[in-house]
C-alpha cells in the first residue's frame, strides 16, 4: 500500500487489490476512531468478483449470482457488481469540514467522474432518478455512500477494461435490464494507473471547491 498527500489534508491510499469485506471493515475502524484532525482520504482499490447488496438491498434483483460470492454491504443502494478491471474510489470524507451534505457529495462523486471522461471526448451524464453516471444510457459508474457521525465512507465505482458478463447476472442498482458500459467499451484505451491518477485529480479538484457552482 502507498499513500501519498494529494491535497493539504487529503491522503490517497492505495491498495491494490484486497476483498471486498476487508477493505469495508478497514473503513468502518477509520470512520469510528477519526477525530476533527484526522486527514480525509480517498483509497484506490480493485476487488476480486462479489456482488453486494446495499443497505435497501433486495435479493430478487440477484438473478442467477451462481458461484460469486455475496456479501451485505452496509453502503446505501441496491446490488452491484465488482470485479478486476473495475476501478473503485472510496472516499472517507469528513463533510461538515467541506461543507457537503449527502446530496451534494453524490453530486460531486458524479460530476468529478464526468469530468474525467470529458478529458477523453466522451459525453456522459448523470441522473436524477438512478444515481451514477451513464454514457449512452448505459451506466458506467455506481456509488453508494454512508454516512456515520458527519462521515462518510464507501464512494464509487468506475468501470475500466473488465468482464462485464456478471452485470447480466443481476438488475445492476436494482433496474431491470439496465445496461452497463466500460470505459474501453467507449473508445477510451485504458491504463488502469493513469485513469485511477486522473480520477483522484479530479475528486480532490472538486473537493477543493472547483466547479462548486455545478454540484
Amino acid at each position: 500500500m502507498t499513500v501519498t498527500e494529494t491535497l493539504p489534508g487529503l491522503h490517497t491510499r492505495h491498495l491494490g487489490v484486497r476483498d471486498y469485506l476487508e477493505v469495508m471493515e478497514a473503513m468502518q475502524r477509520f470512520t469510528a476512531q477519526r477525530d476533527t484532525s484526522t486527514p480525509d482520504s480517498i483509497w484506490t482499490v480493485e476487488h476480486p468478483p462479489v456482488y453486494t447488496l446495499g443497505q435497501a438491498g433486495r435479493r430478487e434483483h440477484l438473478l442467477d449470482p451462481g458461484q460469486t460470492p455475496v456479501v451485505q454491504s452496509d453502503r446505501g443502494g441496491q446490488v452491484t457488481y465488482h470485479g478486476p478491471g473495475q476501478a473503485i474510489f472510496y472516499v472517507l470524507l469528513d463533510l461538515r469540514r467541506h461543507g457537503l451534505g449527502v446530496r451534494a457529495l453524490v453530486s460531486l462523486l458524479e460530476y468529478a467522474t464526468i469530468a474525467l471522461l470529458t478529458d477523453y471526448g466522451i459525453d456522459a451524464e448523470a441522473r436524477p432518478d438512478a444515481p451514477g453516471v451513464y454514457v449512452s444510457g448505459r451506466k458506467i459508474a455506481s456509488l453508494g455512500i454512508r454516512v456515520r457521525r458527519g462521515c462518510c465512507y464507501h464512494g464509487l465505482s468506475l468501470n475500466v477494461d473488465m468482464d462485464l458478463a456478471p452485470f447480466r447476472r443481476i438488475n445492476p442498482c436494482g433496474y431491470a435490464g439496465m445496461e452497463v458500459t466500460q470505459l474501453s467499451d467507449v473508445g477510451i484505451d485504458c491504463d488502469m494507473a493513469a485513469i485511477r491518477d486522473q480520477m483522484i485529480e479530479h475528486l480532490a479538484a472538486a473537493l477543493n471547491g472547483g466547479n462548486r457552482s455545478l454540484i
